[in-house]
């Protein structure tokens, strides 16, 4: 019914190194969201660990418009890393999967 299962135990091994070689590739992606022209830069890994924040000094005299500014530029930061996490996973995932009938998901 399902042809070769230890073919697609060996797939499906495959897989999950690759998926486990990208959540480590992905560590070294790095995704910049900003703020206020420049003036807050948060950087972020593909995997969503904040590595950097970058404040221009204007800003350190206004409270209101840091903390405005450091959400903006973290969730800006976040969401671009995020894009990049589920795409290459998906792009890891469906390289190594076998060819199982009715699980084309990632087609």
């Amino acid at each position: 019914m399902f042809g070769d299962m230890q073919g697609m135990m060996a797939k499906l091994q495959e897989a999950q190194a690759k998926i486990e070689e990208t959540k480590i590739r992905l560590n070294s992606i790095m995704v910049d969201g900003e703020a206020g022209n420049g003036m807050v830069v948060a950087t972020v890994t593909a995997n969503r660990e904040i590595k950097n924040i970058a404040i221009d000094e204007e800003l350190l005299d206004d409270k209101e418009a840091l903390e405005d500014y450091l959400i903006i530029a973290l969730n800006k930061a976040l969401e671009k890393a995020n894009n990049v996490h589920e795409t290459e996973m998906a792009a890891a995932a469906k390289g190594g999967l076998p060819d199982i009938p009715g699980m084309d998901m990632f087609k």
